[in-house]
C-alpha cells in the first residue's frame, strides 16, 4: 500500500463482524469443495485406484500444516500469510522466496481452473476442441476483470451452497446406485484406500490431491474482520482443513466404489460420466452446469487475485513498477497483469490436469514446509521469554515439514523441473534486488 493511501487501521479499525462460523464459511468457499469431483479421475489414475487413501494422506499432511498456520496467525495477525510468517520468524530473504514460489501458484491456478472446466465441456460436447473452451474462458474472464467486475460475497456463498448441494446429491445417487445393484454390503470396502499400487501410488496421488486444499489458509487474511481473531482465526483454519478433508475423503471413497480401478478413457472428466451412470442424463446435465459455474466463478476470482498480487509487487517495487504497478486510467484495473495472466493461461492448451496441478503444488509444498519451519524458528527465538510447548512448537511442525517435503518429492518430473527453474530465477532476482544480499529485500504490503 502506498504511503499516501489511508490504511483502514489509521482512522479506526475495520468492523469485526465475523464469528467463527462466518470466517469458516469464507475459508470453505475459497477452497471450493466441488474441486474433488473435478480432479477425481486424475487422482484415481495417479493412485492406482486409491483416491480415498490419497486424500486421507493429504488430509493428515494438511492438518499438521494447518496447525502451524494457526500458530503463526496468532503471533502475526496481519495480511500476507506464509510470506509474512517466514519473513518475520525466519528471514526476510526466505520470506521473499516464499512469496516468489507462491506467485507460481497464483499464475498457474487460473490455468488449472480453465483446464478443468474445458475438460468437462469437451466431455459433454466432444465435437468442440478443448482449446476452444479454454480460449473462451480466458477471453470472457479477462474482459470481465479488466472492466472491474467484482464477485459479491453473497454470490460466493450461494455458489458454495450450490457446490454442497451437488456433492450431496452426487453421494446420494452413488449410494443408491451401489445398494440397488450390489446390496448394502458393497458400501464397505478397503479398496478405495489401498488400491493396487501400494503406498508409492497413494503418495503420488496425495501429491496431486493436496491441490484441493489450496486456500485453507485464506482465512488468515480476515483477521481485522473477525471477532476475537486470536481465538477464532486459528480454529477456523483447522476447521476448514478438517471439514475439507472429510468431504474429500468421503466423496473419493464413494466415487471409487462406483468407478473402481486406476485407468479410464476420460480421466479428466470421469465424474461427469459417473454422474450420468448414477443419476441419468438430467442429473449429469445439472452436475456439469454446477461444476462449470463453479469453475467460471473460481477462474474469475483467481485471475483477479493474481493480477492484484502482481500489482502489489509492482507498486512496492518487487517487480518493475512501470509494467506491473500501474492501473488503467479508464478502468482503474491492472490491465497488463490481467492480460499477462490470460496469456499464461493459454498454456492450458498444451498441458494435462495432472501436470498443471503438480506445478501449483510445488509452490504450495514449498510454502507449507517453510511455514512449519517458521513455527520452530519462533520457538527457538522466543522460548526463553514465552512459555512454549515443544510438542506443538517443534514436534508437530517438524512432522508437517517432513510430510510436505516427502509429498513434494512425489510430484512429477516436469513439475519438479519447472519448480526448480522458477526457484532459481527467484534466487537470481533476489540477489539483484538485495545487491548481493547486502540490503534487505523490499517488503511487500498485501493489505488493502
Amino acid at each position: 500500500m502506498t504511503e499516501t493511501a489511508q490504511r483502514p487501521g489509521e482512522a479506526g479499525h475495520l468492523n469485526a463482524t465475523l464469528g467463527l462460523g462466518g470466517v469458516t464459511l469464507f475459508g470453505l468457499a475459497y477452497m471450493a469443495p466441488i474441486i474433488v469431483l473435478g480432479i477425481f479421475g486424475v487422482i484415481a489414475e495417479a493412485s492406482a485406484g486409491a483416491s480415498a487413501g490419497s486424500y486421507l494422506l493429504a488430509t493428515v499432511a494438511m492438518l499438521f500444516t494447518a496447525a502451524s498456520y494457526a500458530k503463526m496467525s496468532v503471533h502475526y495477525p496481519v495480511a500476507g500469510s506464509s510470506y509474512t510468517y517466514v519473513r518475520k520468524a525466519l528471514d526476510s530473504r526466505l520470506g521473499f522466496l516464499v512469496g516468489w514460489t507462491i506467485l507460481l501458484d497464483y499464475l498457474f491456478l487460473p490455468l488449472v481452473i480453465w483446464l478443468i472446466g474445458a475438460a468437462y465441456l469437451t466431455g459433454e460436447f466432444p465435437s468442440v476442441p478443448a482449446w476452444v473452451w479454454i480460449v473462451a474462458f480466458i477471453v470472457v474472464t479477462t474482459a470481465l476483470n479488466i472492466i472491474g467486475l467484482k464477485v459479491a460475497d453473497k454470490a460466493n456463498l450461494v455458489l458454495m451452497a450450490l457446490q454442497f448441494l451437488v456433492i450431496a446429491l452426487f453421494i446420494g445417487f452413488a449410494v443408491a446406485h451401489m445398494v440397488s445393484r450390489h446390496g448394502g454390503g458393497s458400501l464397505l470396502s478397503v479398496t478405495p484406500f489401498s488400491g493396487t499400487g501400494g503406498f508409492p501410488a497413494i503418495a503420488a496421488g496425495a501429491a496431486i490431491a493436496a491441490y484441493s486444499f489450496l486456500g485453507f489458509d485464506a482465512v488468515s487474511t480476515l483477521t481485522e474482520d473477525t471477532k476475537n481473531p486470536q481465538r477464532n482465526i486459528p480454529r477456523a483454519i483447522m476447521l476448514v482443513a478438517l471439514i475439507g478433508g472429510v468431504v474429500f475423503v468421503t466423496v473419493a471413497y464413494i466415487l471409487t466404489l462406483v468407478q473402481p480401478g486406476g485407468s479410464f478413457p476420460n480421466a479428466d472428466s470421469l465424474a461427469a460420466d459417473t454422474a450420468r451412470t448414477i443419476g441419468g442424463a438430467l442429473f449429469a446435465a445439472f452436475f456439469v452446469t454446477g461444476l462449470i459455474i463453479g469453475q467460471f466463478t473460481s477462474g474469475l476470482a483467481a485471475q483477479a487475485s493474481v493480477s492484484r498480487l502482481l500489482y502489489a509487487m509492482g507498486r512496492d517495487s518487487v517487480l518493475p513498477k512501470k509494467f506491473f504497478g500501474t492501473l488503467s486510467p479508464r478502468f482503474f484495473t491492472p490491465v497488463f497483469n490481467i492480460v499477462l495472466c490470460g496469456l499464461i493461461g493459454l498454456g492450458a492448451v498444451f498441458l494435462s490436469v495432472a501436470t498443471s496441478t503438480s506445478f501449483i503444488n510445488f509452490g504450495a509444498f514449498t510454502a507449507f514446509t517453510l511455514v512449519n519451519l517458521s513455527v520452530i524458528g519462533y520457538f527457538v527465538r522466543h522460548r526463553h521469554e514465552q512459555r512454549l510447548n515443544p510438542l506443538t512448537y517443534v514436534a508437530i511442525p517438524l512432522i508437517g515439514a517432513v510430510v510436505d517435503v516427502y509429498l513434494l518429492t512425489q510430484l512429477g518430473s516436469a513439475a519438479l523441473t519447472l519448480g526448480v527453474i522458477w526457484m532459481s530465477i527467484g534466487v537470481v532476482y533476489l540477489l539483484v534486488l538485495t545487491r548481493g544480499l547486502r540490503v534487505p529485500p523490499p517488503e511487500l504490503s498485501l493489505a488493502e
